[in-house]
């Protein structure tokens, strides 16, 4: 069967590949598809992302929903985020919203904060005329071809162009409710397919993300990436390492909590992506002898989608104690044997490989906190004599920590098995039992007895 699936995928990839026109191009006139030709309607939207709509058009500014929320309404997802494009500078915008706050540097963005909820509205993007120039405040490049600032405004034509998907070049105007599609994205939702406006390489090179951008997608929307998007990956992928590791870290985290996270994990690792992540864990996982631990990451997606599809929450310090356990293990082996001692070797190693990996992917700290504590937890779980399992049960990250136990075990760690029965059963008692289950460990887990040696006492003098 895993034969017949990969002749049937590589038939496909060469009929893609026949069909493939190359690089899409944005049109200068769009394909206008009145209200009467589409199932969007305005109901479908949030209230105060139409409230920033009809506020600009009112102010005098051109405004259109874009992107996300236009695709997943055409294919028939709930959409989540709504963008929102104006001719209006981030100053002028400023100026109509009371509620307005502007961020970023690389590309200035307003914020206008409904309660929770944030709706995001961007000025239209135009081409670099000058991408050298340190004196440039609006525009700068690095010789990798990669954008470093981009304050460059344009026009609604110019703007889809610099869009990176053709199924994001979709535009929904509250003026006549028609969506301008500049890039073929009607055609390419129909076709299932995730395809790059412009060159390929070009557009990797302005901003890497773009390759982390089109693996999710392609999993979430279950759709084909065109070849002529998908065969630059694989040699491009170095360039993530420009990317700032704060910016690789939020990439990760949709990646890995949007419900596809094992289908992402695989493809990442099929294009070479992965390694660019995590490159101390791809070095374990490339070995022939690692199938464990290939199972054990593999299973931990798998388990992270069945919670998240399961709306059950996941906390994303179990996620990145489980995809730097590995390299934790080794580098505190590797430790012991410059004859440090057991846990000093541990606690270095986790002090080393979270100092590393935050040069790829810096996790914050509370989320490091977390993975170090589930870590200290699994060198704990085998003493629970006298007070300690109850003690221990008490821990914050406890939970964490049993399930992760549960995860080795389900992933083909046999010698755990035993200590993964006892913790089950103990969590199930009340405390009369827990008390029956510690007496009953038996000697072998008992502390041993320390003795104090007593000071002689000096005999007492003759007077």
């Amino acid at each position: 069967m895993v034969i017949i699936s990969k002749i049937f995928k590589l038939c496909r990839q060469i009929v893609g590949s026949k069909q493939d026109k190359g690089p899409v191009e944005a049109k200068a006139q769009p394909q206008i598809i009145p209200r009467s030709e589409h199932n969007i309607s305005r109901k479908q939207f949030s209230p105060n992302a139409i409230k920033v709509l009809y506020r600009l058009k009112d102010g005098g500014y051109d405004a259109y929903l874009v992107g996300g929320c236009i695709r997943d309404i055409l294919l028939g997802i709930e959409p989540k985020d709504f963008d929102v494009v104006t001719n209006a500078t981030p100053e002028e915008i400023k100026r109509l919203f009371r509620n307005c706050r502007l961020i970023g540097r690389r590309f200035r963005l307003a914020h206008i904060v409904f309660g929770r909820e944030v709706i995001e509205v961007a000025t239209m993007r135009g081409h670099h005329i000058s991408a050298s120039g340190d004196g440039d405040p609006t525009s700068k490049a690095s010789e990798q071809g990669q954008l470093l600032r981009d304050n460059v405004y344009g026009t609604i034509e110019e703007d889809a162009q610099r869009r990176d998907f053709s199924i994001n070049a979709l535009y929904y105007s509250v003026k006549d409710f028609g969506v301008r599609d500049f890039a073929g994205g009607i055609e390419a939702i129909k076709a299932r397919r995730i395809e790059l406006i412009g060159d390929p390489e070009t557009r990797y090179r302005e901003d890497p993300v773009r390759m982390l951008r089109a693996v999710r997608f392609a999993t979430k929307l279950d759709m084909e990436i065109a070849p002529a998007t998908l065969s630059p990956i694989s040699e491009l992928s170095p360039l993530l390492g420009n990317i700032p590791p704060a910016r690789l870290f939020e990439e990760t985290l949709k990646l890995f909590l949007n419900g596809k996270a094992e289908a992402n994990f695989l493809m990442l690792r099929e294009l070479g992506l992965f390694k660019e992540l995590f490159p101390s864990l791809e070095e374990i996982l490339e070995r022939e002898e690692s199938e464990f631990e290939r199972r054990f990451v593999q299973q931990m997606f798998a388990n992270t989608d069945a919670r998240i599809n399961g709306n059950k929450k996941v906390t994303p310090a179990f996620i990145y104690a489980a995809l730097l356990w590995f390299p934790l293990r080794s580098r505190a082996a590797h430790l012991q044997q410059q004859g440090i001692s057991e846990y000093d070797a541990f606690m270095q190693a986790i002090s080393q490989v979270l100092s590393e990996n935050a040069q790829r992917v810096a996790v914050p700290k509370r989320f490091t906190l977390g993975a170090r504590d589930i870590w200290h937890i699994q060198q704990r779980l085998d003493r629970r004599s006298g007070q300690r399992a109850y003690r221990l049960s008490l821990q914050p990250k406890f939970k964490a920590s049993y399930d992760f136990l549960l995860l080795r075990v389900e992933s083909g760690e046999t010698d755990q098995q035993a200590l993964a029965d006892w913790w089950t059963e103990y969590l199930k008692q009340d405390v009369s039992g827990q008390k029956d289950m510690v007496k009953n460990l038996g000697q072998k887990d008992r502390p041993k007895r320390r003795y104090r040696n007593k000071p002689r006492r000096k005999p007492k003098q003759d007077t």
